[in-house]
């Protein structure tokens, strides 16, 4: 008998209250496990926080230091790391629009953005809007960076012009935690080329047990470098949209070239829920985080039992599962007909679009997160163990695997 436990511990019916995109974009039949939204309910030191500030009326423009600060004090209590410099931030709306503005001044019109696929999709998409030229160098076999690849691309890139990559620390959608000599080595070639290394880290408080955490900006070399980070995806906030900007020693001066109006795009709300998780709700995160490495063994014991073709290697953060369906006899040809855009990975395309169909299951469709993504879903298993197994139970039937 499936036990569900808190915090994802909410029934379907709970969950179907819901009007964001997670639960509103598919048919009411379909079990959701495709975009990074979790089932739970808030912590309370953040409704505590946005209670108060509606009381006082207080909902006017986003201004201070106090979440980058929040945000130092976290890494230095979690971690042990220093490489947050408050007096070097700047607040943005979100970290993929944060990650555009310093494109802007980082890179010019056809400079490479490089990305190392199965790779977040919004980076192919907003890069390839901002007249930037997309590099692949995609992981390994085992789902790590590929340092001489990245190191060939850094020197390419540089050759003709200016250059940037866009880092995934830790990696969405492999769950991989990059370790510090990785991360010092992509600093050392970057720096050897002249290319800047922007760090999207949304996902650092989510490292499950077992695993050691590198923050970019704490790595040797890497002075000249930039992380996005936020409070978002930990604490189950992307509608109160808030990010801040951290510069490394040496970046300082291109931090500051941001435009103002940039900051303008905060939400007030955003950054004060933000700033009331990272300070006060602690506990709260590492009870989630304790659910999400009880769903990651609950997820790898389902595959094992129902669907053992699907092939997964448990990543070590988030709550993503990057599954490869290669070897069941129908993903061949759902592959084939993927779509081939890429940067949604709402696109109900190649498998992702057949498990729709099929097991009334939406999972985020591979295609969408670059070379490799062909024969390959995501799965969002921040979820209660009923849905979890019952998601599994439906994909294992549409497919006729053993139950």
């Amino acid at each position: 008998m499936v036990t569900d436990t808190p915090p994802f511990d909410l029934d379907i019916a709970q969950l179907r209250q819901r009007t964001s995109a997670k639960w509103r974009a598919a048919d009411p039949d379909v079990l959701p496990l495709w975009v990074a939204e979790m089932d739970v309910l808030p912590a309370r030191p953040v409704v505590e926080a946005l209670c108060k500030a509606l009381d006082r009326g207080d909902t006017g423009y986003a201004f201070g230091a106090e979440y980058a600060e929040a945000y130092a004090a976290f890494a230095r209590d979690r971690w042990g790391s220093g490489g947050f410099e408050p007096a070097r931030s700047a607040m943005v709306p979100d970290v993929m629009l944060g990650a555009v503005e310093l494109l802007k001044v980082l890179t010019g019109p056809g400079d490479a953005v490089v990305v190392t696929p199965p790779v977040y999709p919004p980076f192919y998409a907003f890069a390839e809007h901002l007249g930037r030229r997309v590099v692949e160098v995609p992981l390994t076999a085992e789902l790590r960076l590929d340092l001489p690849a990245l190191a060939d691309a850094f020197r390419s890139a540089a050759g003709r012009g200016r250059g940037a990559f866009l880092l995934c620390n830790p990696h969405n959608p492999t769950g991989t935690v990059h370790s510090y000599d990785e991360l010092a080595a992509v600093a050392a070639a970057a720096e050897a080329a002249g290319v800047r290394v922007v760090a999207d880290e949304i996902h650092a408080p989510l490292v499950l047990p077992g695993a050691t955490y590198t923050p970019y900006l704490t790595v040797r070399g890497a002075g000249s470098g930039f992380a996005l980070v936020s409070a978002s995806k930990g604490w189950n906030l992307p509608g109160l949209k808030a990010a801040v900007a951290f510069a490394g020693p040496e970046a300082g001066a291109d931090l500051a070239r941001l435009p103002e109006e940039v900051g303008h795009g905060v939400s007030h709300l955003g950054a004060l829920a933000h700033t009331a998780a990272l300070r006060h709700g602690r506990e709260w995160l590492d009870a989630v985080v304790e659910g999400l490495d009880r769903n990651r063994a609950l997820l790898g014991d389902l595959l094992a039992a129902h669907l053992p073709s699907v092939r997964w290697n448990p990543g070590a953060a988030t709550y993503l599962a990057w599954l490869d369906f290669a070897d069941l006899p129908w993903a061949a040809t759902a592959g084939a007909d993927a779509d081939a855009s890429r940067g949604d990975a709402s696109v109900r395309a190649g498998v992702a679009a057949w498990l729709y169909e099929h097991a009334r299951v939406l999972l985020s469709s591979g295609p969408a997160f670059g070379s490799g993504g062909e024969h390959c879903a995501r799965l969002n298993f921040a979820t209660s163990a009923t849905v979890l197994t019952e998601a599994i139970a439906r994909m294992a039937a549409a497919v006729g695997a053993p139950r």
